[in-house]
């Protein structure tokens, strides 16, 4: 095997080469991921309406719901699969493959005709109005109609990068995008379909990126291929992938819980262009925590690479390099939504009183949001060296022990300011308490030998 292809330059390489190498192809990807998401808003709030943004905003906590699924499938599915690759377990990987396609169909059916059936009341409890609420509901009708297809696209990515093909992974992502893209203002503006066409845009994408995953997979010259006998479900493997899968689930169930006090809480104080503005502050926000998510899956192997070869200087190079890369892409859409918000904001709307209500949200939310990149690069350095209790603490502090307290207590005396302020009061606290365990780490690593 050639040199550069050999987990062991994970121990020789200049850490900012490997940290390029490996964090480049998922910033793109990730990236990617946030764009798909920008897109519908743009132009749903261009094509349809103001209100049609806030509708859109009702959705979040239901996809956020939808990823939870998702990701208690994938990623540990992935994880699984790995290690049945690392063991030289070609059939159990398979077994992998095929209980991830049941499981997916499975949990997506059950899904869709839970949240069909009791779909206008649980936009209500998320924060609908008489306004918003056929704009919400047009949208998520088509998506729920396609949330089989959403876990199987999903699903086999995350089984794609594990077996060897993260650009091939990447390749379906960017895939989804671009025909999204296209069909969007095609939908919209073309055909005059509204929201829905944005939804049918979405869903279409994703079916045409699982038909070249599925033909990938059926190609019996593939190490990991369908087959007959891989799709009864196995016990120890629905086990495994389910714990595994267990913290993502609960962290995307945090934020859904989360959206949903945001939505209530602005749907209170502030109305429904408020739940409109914090929708676009939301999509903006995703795009550079994505990014920042891509810089945290380059490190991660490097990092847990040299912590387990005892090469602890690697460990803090590489955890110090994501920082202050992670920092300045943090910086950046600070100096941004502070200085320009107006002209980010415009990219979503015309209308005067939505623009008004985002930039003031935008301007509150990122205040302190260069802390954000070093929490999460943090967070991830625990989770890379396999201190994982470490890791879920530092994930769910913002979320659960800070966000959850302050969108219930300052909303009663500010208002909406409230729950606008209550997002970098939560940054700044979690920033600090992350700060503290990583010093502590470090001191142990400075008095460890190699």
């Amino acid at each position: 095997m050639a040199k550069e292809n050999s987990p062991l330059v994970l121990g020789t390489e200049p850490i900012g080469k490997l940290l390029a190498q490996y964090a480049i192809p998922a910033i793109i990807a990730m990236t990617a991921s946030s764009l798909y998401n920008m897109v519908d808003s743009i132009f749903i709030g261009h094509g349809v309406g103001a209100l049609a943004i806030s509708g859109l905003a009702l959705t979040f906590p239901l996809m956020n719901l939808a990823a939870a699924f998702g990701s208690l499938v994938g990623v540990g599915a992935s994880t699984l699969v790995a290690v049945k690759l690392g063991q030289k377990d070609y059939q159990g990987a398979n077994d992998v493959l095929g209980n991830v396609l049941v499981l997916n169909v499975v949990l997506g059916i059950l899904f869709t005709a839970v949240f069909l059936v009791f779909l206008d009341p649980v936009l209500y409890f998320f924060g609908a109005s008489e306004h918003t609420i056929p704009y919400a509901r047009d949208y998520m009708r088509i998506i729920l109609y396609g949330n089989v297809i959403t876990h199987l696209y999903l699903g086999l990515n995350s089984v794609l990068r594990s077996c060897g093909f993260p650009r091939m992974a990447m390749y379906a992502t960017l895939l989804s995008v671009v025909i999204n893209c296209a069909l969007n203002p095609l939908f919209i503006f073309g055909f005059g379909w509204g929201i829905e066409g944005s939804a049918w845009a979405t869903v279409i994408s994703q079916v045409i990126s699982l038909v070249w995953q599925l033909i990938h997979f059926s190609n019996p010259k593939q190490l990991l291929h369908f087959q007959k006998d891989i799709y009864k479900l196995r016990p120890d493997i629905v086990k495994g992938v389910l714990a595994i899968g267990l913290s993502p689930f609960l962290m995307n169930l945090c934020a859904c819980l989360i959206v949903i006090l945001i939505n209530r809480g602005l749907k209170e104080h502030g109305g429904d262009m408020a739940i409109g503005a914090y929708g676009i502050v939301n999509r903006i926000s995703f795009l550079f925590v994505m990014i920042i998510m891509g810089f945290n899956q380059g490190m991660q192997p490097i990092a847990g690479y040299n912590y387990g070869a005892r090469l602890f200087p690697r460990v803090k190079e590489v955890t110090g390099l994501t920082m202050r890369w992670a920092t300045g892409v943090a910086t950046t859409g600070f100096l941004l939504c502070e200085l320009v918000p107006a002209w980010i904001i415009r990219m979503f709307t015309t209308d005067a009183e939505l623009i008004d209500i985002s930039m003031y949200g935008l301007r509150v939310v990122f205040a302190v949001f260069p802390v954000v990149g070093f929490q999460m690069v943090a967070s991830n350095f625990f989770l890379s060296i396999g201190m994982s209790k470490q890791a879920i603490f530092l994930s769910l502090t913002r979320q659960l022990i800070f966000l959850i307290p302050c969108l219930i207590v300052l909303p009663m005396w500010l208002g909406a300011l409230g729950v606008w302020v209550s997002m970098p009061i939560s940054d700044l606290v979690a920033a600090i308490v992350t700060a503290v365990l990583l010093v502590r780490q470090f001191k142990k690593f400075s008095n460890e030998k190699a």
